[in-house]
């Protein structure tokens, strides 16, 4: 092999599409842009979602809902997750590690699914009522 002999793989060159050469080339005239109209002039086209005047589908329909940016930054995590971990203490950096929250999240609450037995104390997580109230009734504690 010599670098004057390198060529690139059968059939991975194609190549590009020669318009407006002659009526041979199929591709003659009117260079596949049909007769007349705005797309078949130079520099003549639209903006995405442009309906040739009519109202856009997008200004059609109403307006609904709202996504918080911020989900994407909140974890939570069930007392059924905290009994499998066997941890006496848990914050943030050990659920991390643990893999049970991402590493983006930056705030974990705990939700009252499943059971537990352990005491578990918690710092820096947030807790709902009655996850509070089952992790209390277990000897363990939410210091937030």
């Amino acid at each position: 092999m010599e670098l004057n002999t390198i060529k690139p793989a059968e059939g991975s060159k194609k190549a590009r599409r020669r318009v407006g050469r002659g009526i041979g080339s199929g591709l003659g005239k009117t260079a596949g842009r049909g007769h007349k109209g705005q797309k078949s002039r130079a520099g003549g086209y639209h903006k995405v979602g442009f309906e040739g005047g009519q109202m856009p589908m997008q200004r059609r329909l109403p307006k609904r809902g709202f996504k918080s940016q911020t989900l994407k930054y909140a974890g939570q995590i069930t007392l059924g997750e905290l009994q499998k971990l066997g941890l006496p203490e848990v914050d943030l950096l050990a659920l991390k590690q643990a893999g049970l929250v991402g590493d983006m999240i930056k705030t974990v609450k705990v939700i009252k699914t499943g059971e537990l037995s352990a005491k578990v104390v918690l710092k820096g997580i947030g807790a709902t009522a009655g996850a509070k109230a089952a992790i209390e009734a277990a000897g363990g504690s939410v210091a937030e």
